[in-house]
């Protein structure tokens, strides 16, 4: 007879209960079964593992050998039985999701989505104003997926061997304080803010020259532009200090309105990027799914932008 996990699991109980028939009940056995069992795991080992008396049954110092081992071999078996259905349950083998990602309204909906249909592979998240950095990082492994904006027609930011896809895209609208004389407009021309202070969230693509270049189309240069976090960018269009440029996926809260800018000079385009090479490159269609119908509900949540797109129906043509 060949020993088996379960031969150790019978030595280490009759160890801890101190008695076969103490042992016995905990694992669920007849007396004489267990002791038959008993006898076979001995004969298998070369010699007596307990000595027996009316007291109960101590180790003998072969069975004192036997247990030191079966408490090695047990955990590790019983680790190794847990480990691999964490390993089964993950996603293709991958032990963790790192995501970085740069203001945009996808992330968390990413977030939602993963944790859901692969709960037992962990998700962390990292967050940057800079999409080059958020690229070297993927470069580096410091990331295995990142999300990142371009403005308009920009490439993504280089980094061989990256790869990107589109997630989606949305206009540029502008928030503005709820009392600005704009504020119930259904859209407004570019020209008619050539007066306001204007703010942005901080960015290292092209996103500044290419709303220089929307305001010289409409005539007009702008004047002061803030760049800043989101919280003070929003506080300062609740104040009426500024017009905020923001993606059309936006969040409204109180104090402020979003509009759209008529024609759409400006839009944004979500991307995802991985880096080629990378074990976790296997989940990337999963994650462009995920990352894809997270921008969906994003538009969902965000009326304007739903009307808006569903209106203009052209704007889906964008490449």
């Amino acid at each position: 007879m060949d020993l088996e996990l379960r031969h150790l699991k019978i030595v280490t109980a009759v160890a801890e209960a101190g008695s076969i028939t103490k042992a016995a009940t905990l694992l669920g056995l007849a007396q004489p079964a267990l002791t038959a069992q008993l006898k076979r795991i001995e004969r298998t080992l070369g010699g007596a593992l307990f000595e027996r008396d009316r007291y109960g049954a101590r180790p003998t110092p072969l069975g004192e050998l036997v247990l030191s081992r079966a408490r090695v071999v047990l955990p590790a078996v019983r680790e190794l039985q847990e480990e691999a259905v964490r390993f089964a349950n993950t996603y293709d083998g991958i032990t963790s999701f790192r995501m970085g990602a740069t203001n945009g309204p996808i992330l968390g909906g990413l977030v939602a989505r993963l944790t859901t249909n692969c709960p037992e592979t962990p998700v962390s998240t990292y967050t940057s104003w800079s999409a080059r950095e958020l690229t070297n990082m993927l470069v580096t492994g410091r990331l295995d997926f990142a999300l990142v904006g371009t403005c308009g027609e920009s490439p993504p930011p280089a980094g061989d061997p990256v790869l990107w896809s589109t997630v989606g895209t949305v206009p540029v609208f502008v928030l503005l304080s709820e009392d600005h004389p704009l504020a119930g407009a259904e859209e407004v021309e570019l020209a008619e803010l050539a007066d306001e202070s204007w703010a942005v969230t901080p960015g290292d693509g092209c996103f500044g020259d290419c709303f220089a270049a929307a305001c010289a189309r409409a005539g007009f240069t702008p004047a002061t532009m803030y760049e800043t976090d989101l919280a003070t960018c929003v506080h300062l269009a609740q104040l009426g200090r500024a017009a905020v440029l923001c993606q059309a996926t936006f969040q409204l809260v109180p104090g402020i309105v979003m509009v759209p800018l008529a024609g759409a000079p400006l839009h944004w385009r979500q991307r995802i990027g991985w880096h080629a090479d990378a074990p976790v490159a296997r989940a990337a269609a999963m994650m462009i799914d995920h990352a894809m119908a997270a921008h969906a509900d994003a538009v969902q949540r965000s009326p304007r932008c739903a009307e808006w797109l569903a209106a203009n129906p052209q704007f889906h043509d964008i490449p």
